[in-house]
């Protein structure tokens, strides 16, 4: 079940607000203008269902989002446990960085956890199947996909290249709650 936990960015051990009600997440998340929403697929995809097929059966969302807000590109991305790479891609989304542009992400399975650095807070999101959230250009955040990931995502992109990640160097990551801990 989605979640939303807010802490100070001084003190990790006490949360200051949660919710597992998704309007309260949206609400809330709403007010730091961080979207979160609920999609439905227009078709079953099954077991196992490629990309293509994946972005046909959203392809009515997609259609509005890039109308309301010009992106420009999307694909679908999946991590399964026994991807080989699945440590050093933890290890780097698990620090702290920035984009140019909005960091749009749906769930088609699976669940992964945002965290948002802003205004002396930390807000963890956890999202899983049906969830849409889109950070803000260049909110410090970083990303837990924990350490037997498995998601499937559509990424949505003002860039055509796609993903760019600045980091910041802040360790504040280290100190707070981790997917599945």
């Amino acid at each position: 079940m989605s979640a939303l936990t807010i802490f100070s960015d001084q003190d990790p051990s006490a949360p200051l607000w949660e919710s597992r009600d998704g309007d309260a997440i949206a609400a809330e998340l709403s007010k730091i203008d961080v979207r979160f929403e609920r999609w439905q697929a227009d078709r079953d995809l099954g077991a196992n269902p490629q990309p293509q097929d994946v972005i046909a059966a959203y392809q009515h969302e997609i259609d509005k989002l890039v109308e309301e807000k010009g992106y420009q590109s999307w694909d679908v991305i999946s991590m399964r446990p026994d991807n080989e790479q699945r440590e050093v891609l933890r290890t780097k989304f698990l620090s702290e960085h920035t984009h140019g542009e909005d960091e749009v992400r749906f769930f088609v399975e699976g669940a992964g956890l945002f965290c948002l650095h802003l205004n002396g807070k930390i807000f963890q999101i956890l999202c899983e199947k049906n969830d849409l959230i889109s950070v803000p250009a260049n909110t410090r955040h970083w990303f837990d996909m924990g350490g037997s990931p498995s998601f499937t995502a559509i990424r949505v992109f003002d860039n055509p290249e796609g993903w760019v990640a600045h980091f910041t160097g802040d360790k504040i990551a280290d100190a707070y709650p981790r997917m599945g801990e």
